[in-house]
């Protein structure tokens, strides 16, 4: 008989310890390497007229890797990409990594300054540009301090693109050979994957570091709160630059799913390529959703499939998501942020909810709700004691994440880091409530709490009501100073096209749907400024507003 059978263990014989059989670094990379072997023939990326299988893709990849270590790429080198949603950045997600590198993907709506302090923070050491935005990156290189490779990206939606590099990209990956990269899966996975700039509406962006560990469990997570699986058909409306496109851009290809790219957020494209590629799955913020509510009747090309719907980045008001489902989109609603890999919490429909009117169950999916399936604890807390809310839906407190999920920290920003982490929390920024059921509601950024006369307002709570107007499109409330008050709200609105509105008819509307003292006493008309991922820049608004009342008192 076996000795330690007779003895019994002891807790040295539990410390069994890792091994190559038994522990490989997670990463996303594994995700294209399997499904490329599995399913060399299914339909990975659809981009106008072309179609790339995903063997296809997973050569491509190969060859894009091993052109960039010929470089001289290497680990912990940043690559930087700023492109459309086009094949070459869904490449990027995998190819740069596969190298060690750092894959930097640049909003695409920022200016030559942002870009140029984005390149020389980061240390990139190669930068590709699709032809379209070669203007903003030559001047971004024109006082740069350091020294970068350039390649081109000639995408046929360009055809008369003016190059800025050394080489264009499908030249820079055509010789063959780099099928050996796909041994090289990182060997520890907190290795970077990934680095994204906040938007820096106060000061320089931070830029938040992404692990291989947190991409991979992110992206299934989104396979599991989003149901993807081979039948996918995923369009791109949301930007793959935007938190690595929320990790969608592993995601569906874990799920074997097919990726249909879209260079511009345009509703007569959406709603074609929705019938035409039989979409199934898309993402946006909600002014994206506002945008297709209130297109042209005649770019509304009808499509059979119910088409799933996932809207985060801001908190949809009910009437878009009830206006988005009589058009045949099922919404789901998630909430996160750059620090978190996009979606952190999903609002997880109840089965009761459906006995809810329209109106009704649109309010419940409003709420940011629960924990996303890989994350791995969430909470409303007190900012400055950390103390748990109370669950009843009215304590107002700071969401706060605890996961594998949230970043690794702020690149060279060692301060912002230990702020963003005190107390072993991540400090959203974001005041919220939580209601007995467990789900979180968000009521507030911080800094757009609007504090009248001792009151606490919620923006959020005005814009709601503004929403549910039949003529306003789009709304925001931001703090206004007053003399008498300390701040009163100032409504920013957006008439629904072809319709007129008064200051007289939106105050009267809020009369009747909002307490007294959170009616706004300023409303202005008029376009709003927003980010290239559709969020409404308020500090723009609260400057407005502030500018507004100084001419007042000139």
């Amino acid at each position: 008989m076996n000795q330690s059978h007779q003895t019994g263990s002891s807790p040295a014989d539990f410390a069994l310890p890792q091994t190559p059989a038994n522990h490989v670094p997670l990463s996303p990379l594994s995700f294209l390497k399997r499904i490329a072997s599995v399913f060399p023939d299914h339909p990975a990326i659809i981009h106008g007229e072309r179609r790339i299988s995903y063997g296809e893709l997973h050569a491509r990849v190969g060859r894009f890797a091993s052109a960039l270590s010929n470089w001289g790429i290497k680990k912990g080198d940043v690559v930087a990409i700023m492109a459309p949603n086009i094949p070459a950045l869904l490449e990027a997600h995998y190819a740069i990594p596969l190298t060690g590198g750092i894959l930097l993907a640049i909003n695409t709506r920022l200016d030559a300054a942002t870009v140029r302090f984005i390149l020389q923070h980061s240390g990139a050491k190669v930068v590709l540009v699709d032809h379209e935005l070669n203007p903003v990156v030559s001047e971004a290189l024109a006082d740069i301090e350091t020294t970068l490779r350039v390649i081109d990206i000639a995408d046929a939606a360009v055809p008369d693109g003016k190059p800025i590099g050394e080489i264009e990209y499908e030249d820079f990956i055509a010789p063959e050979g780099g099928d050996d990269d796909w041994d090289l899966l990182p060997d520890d996975e907190w290795q970077p994957i990934a680095l994204n700039y906040t938007s820096g509406t106060t000061g320089n962006p931070k830029g938040a570091l992404y692990s291989h560990r947190g991409a991979y469990l992110n992206a299934i997570g989104n396979v599991l709160a989003f149901q993807l699986n081979r039948s996918s058909v995923y369009l791109w409306t949301l930007p793959m630059f935007h938190c690595n496109g929320w990790t969608y851009t592993w995601a569906v290809t874990l799920a074997g799913g097919t990726h249909v790219c879209l260079r511009k957020v345009d509703p007569a494209d959406i709603f074609r390529l929705i019938a035409e590629e039989k979409v199934t799955h898309m993402c946006g913020a909600p002014i994206v959703l506002n945008m297709l509510i209130h297109a042209p009747a005649e770019t509304k090309v009808p499509f059979e499939q119910t088409v799933e719907i996932a809207t985060g980045g801001a908190a949809p008001p009910s009437a878009v998501i009830s206006g988005m489902e009589k058009m045949g989109f099922n919404v789901t609603h998630l909430y996160g942020l750059t620090e978190t890999y996009g979606p952190a919490t999903i609002c997880e429909a109840q089965d009761h909810w459906e006995t809810l009117s329209l109106d009704d169950r649109a309010s419940q999916m409003a709420r940011q709700g629960v924990g996303h399936p890989t994350l791995e604890d969430h909470d409303v807390r007190d900012p400055e004691t950390l103390e748990a809310v109370p669950r009843d839906g009215q304590t107002m407190g700071e969401i706060m994440i605890r996961s594998n999920t949230v970043m690794m920290g702020y690149l060279a920003n060692p301060d912002a880091t230990d702020a963003a982490f005190a107390g072993g929390w991540y400090h959203s920024g974001d005041l919220g409530v939580i209601h007995p059921d467990g789900y979180i509601e968000i009521k507030d950024r911080s800094k757009d709490i609007i504090i009248s006369g001792g009151e606490n307002i919620s923006s959020l709570e005005i814009e709601e009501a503004l929403f549910k107007h039949p003529k306003i499109m789009e709304a925001a409330v931001v703090a206004k100073p007053d003399d008498q008050w300390g701040e009163t709200p100032c409504a920013f609105v957006v008439p629904v096209p072809g319709e007129s509105l008064t200051t007289e008819e939106v105050i009267g509307w809020c009369r009747d749907n909002l307490a007294s003292f959170k009616v706004p006493k300023h409303i202005v008309f008029g376009e709003l400024p927003k980010t290239a991922t559709g969020k409404i820049q308020k500090f723009v608004l609260r400057d407005m507003a502030r500018d507004k009342d100084q001419a007042a008192a000139d």
